[in-house]
C-alpha cells in the first residue's frame, strides 16, 4: 500500500514540475509589463505622460518579441481623436523594451465644435501631410513686402 502512495506522490510531483517549467518558458506575457516598457521608452522624451490616456488594444507575442498597438490621447478626449503607434518590443532580462516604432497615423478628424484649419468637412485634404512636415516653398502663399 505504501509503495503505491509514494509512486502517486512522485508522479504528481514530476507532473507539477513539468507544468511549472513549461509555464515559465512562455515568457512574460503580462500587459502591465508591456505598458511599463512603453512608459520606460517614453520617459526619455519631453512628454507630459500624466496628461495622456495610454491604451494598449492589441499585443501579438512572438517568443521573446511582441508587436504592440498603443493609442495615445489627451485625457478627456474621445478615443477617435487619439494617435496610434505600433511598437516592436523585445523581452530582455524579464523586461520589455521598445526596439522599433511605426507611426500608424491618427483619425485626421477635427474635434467637434472646432473649425478645420484646412477647410472642408472635417477631414484632412488628400494632399496634406498630417505629420507636420514643412510644405515646399512653391506651395506657400505669397508674402507681402
Amino acid at each position: 500500500m505504501a509503495g503505491g502512495y509514494n509512486r502517486c506522490v512522485r508522479t504528481g510531483f514530476v507532473l507539477a514540475l513539468v507544468l511549472a517549467l513549461s509555464a515559465c518558458n512562455r515568457g512574460n506575457h503580462d500587459i502591465s509589463a508591456i505598458r511599463q516598457g512603453v512608459l520606460d521608452h517614453l520617459s526619455g522624451r519631453s512628454l507630459n505622460i500624466a496628461a495622456m490616456d495610454i491604451d494598449i488594444p492589441s499585443v501579438q507575442y512572438h517568443d521573446d518579441k511582441a508587436d504592440v498597438t498603443v493609442v495615445f490621447r489627451p485625457k478627456g478626449v474621445a478615443a477617435s481623436q487619439g494617435m496610434t503607434l505600433r511598437y516592436q518590443m523585445q523581452q530582455s532580462g524579464g523586461r520589455w523594451a521598445v526596439i522599433n516604432t511605426q507611426d500608424s497615423g491618427h483619425s485626421g478628424n477635427v474635434a467637434p465644435g472646432t473649425a478645420n484649419p484646412h477647410g472642408g468637412g472635417g477631414q484632412m485634404p488628400s494632399g496634406a501631410n498630417p505629420h507636420g512636415a514643412m510644405p515646399a516653398p512653391e506651395d506657400l502663399p505669397p508674402t507681402k513686402k
